[in-house]
């Protein structure tokens, strides 16, 4: 029994699969790169909402402005060490933050945060400071060991890389 033309057994795909199956990688590669890429959560700093070790995907599109809005879970640019590192922005530009006896506030008013622990951080005070415009204010939802903008400051939003987009968070 004779094989048609171009299918014999071992037969390499022609031209046209082998550039379907570049396109293919190069669509991946591009979807990592600029839109969503997965990340190992590398502390505890976010527990209990993600656990150290735990996967996220990140949202990489959009400008930072729309990525940056309080609430969100970002990824930035470690300003004390330039690894990358998620954390929970309370505030943005123009915002006065404090932490009062545990409880945040905002603009002098309490925030609630029911994925915050406020028993393990009671009697943890900060502020009150301004944001600066085109600035963030971020915080780790495990309070007492995170390292966050009550360390660094108000981080700039040219250096948000993303949001987590799954999980979500509370």
């Amino acid at each position: 029994m004779t094989a048609p033309a171009g299918t014999a057994r071992g037969a390499r795909p022609g031209r046209a699969g082998t550039a379907a199956g570049l396109l293919v990688v190069a669509a991946v590669v591009a979807l990592r790169l600029w839109v969503v890429e997965p990340l190992v959560v590398g502390s505890d700093s976010m527990e209990p909402t993600l656990p150290e070790g735990g996967l996220v995907l990140l949202l990489k599109s959009g400008s930072p402005q729309e990525r940056a809005v309080p609430g969100a879970l970002v990824v930035l640019a470690d300003p004390a060490g330039g690894h990358s590192t998620v954390k929970r922005v309370v505030a943005s530009g123009g915002q006065t933050v404090a932490i009062q006896d545990s409880v945040l506030v905002v603009d002098g008013a309490p925030v609630p945060e029911p994925f915050v622990d406020h028993d393990r951080i009671d009697g943890t005070w900060f502020g009150p400071v301004t944001v600066p415009p085109e600035h963030v204010f971020v915080l780790g939802d495990n309070r007492s060991p995170s390292v966050d903008s009550r360390d660094y400051g108000s981080v700039p939003l040219s250096v948000v890389e993303a949001t987590v987009l799954l999980p979500r968070g509370p």
